[in-house]
């Protein structure tokens, strides 16, 4: 059964997906050590990904395809004809600056489909990323989270301006539809609705 779930016209359901998400090869890069731990740096401007994993990506022939924001840069011409056939979208971790994305594609817009990964949820980069690609870059097609996408998360994703959802395996994309109606009538403005509640009450005379 399909865990992408998808909104259209506000309203939610579950859709096949047509789309494939290509991954880069894991990283054979030492890890660094901190306070007697191994862990991975992921701060905003640190390129985690080798010029070996983008070389060895491996890019379906055909086909509907997300690929990595790095891949999507490096090997550019190898999808020139894809992307003007809208058949290319681009996936990006929450570390990574959107920046790196925006000044090598001028026109978002060219893109019908920008995803945000989540390895591990921490923190609110995510929500971050897709208020400004909705707002400061006027993105306008799907916009789709997935990795670590949880239930309890759908409600405000929906409100920082994403409109599809890949729930994790283990959980149900069912039940994670529910969550998308958790609040009534949010208090604060948001990309799905700018004005806060009390320029929207409307007290009578």
């Amino acid at each position: 059964m399909s865990q992408l779930i998808q909104l259209h016209n506000g309203v939610a359901s579950i859709v096949h997906d047509n789309w494939t998400l290509v991954q880069l090869p894991a990283s054979q890069v030492e890890e660094r050590k901190q306070a007697g731990k191994v862990v991975l740096f992921k701060l905003t401007g640190e390129n985690t990904v080798t010029n070996a994993q983008i070389a060895q990506t491996v890019i379906p022939l055909a086909g509907k395809i997300i690929v990595p924001l790095s891949v999507f840069i490096a090997r550019n011409t190898e999808l020139v004809s894809r992307i003007q056939a809208g058949e290319v979208g681009v996936w990006l971790a929450t570390h990574e600056p959107l920046e790196t994305l925006t000044q090598f594609q001028a026109n978002l817009n060219a893109l019908p489909l920008i995803a945000i990964f989540v390895e591990r949820f921490a923190d609110g980069r995510i929500f971050s990323l897709g208020t400004l690609l909705r707002t400061r870059y006027g993105f306008k097609n799907e916009l789709r989270a997935f990795g670590d996408v949880l239930r309890d998360q759908l409600f405000f994703l929906k409100r920082s301006g994403f409109n599809s959802y890949l729930i994790r395996a283990d959980r149900s994309a069912q039940d994670a539809i529910a969550s998308l109606n958790d609040f009534s009538q949010p208090y604060q403005g948001a990309v799905d609705e700018p004005k806060p509640l009390f320029k929207r009450y409307n007290r009578g005379a």
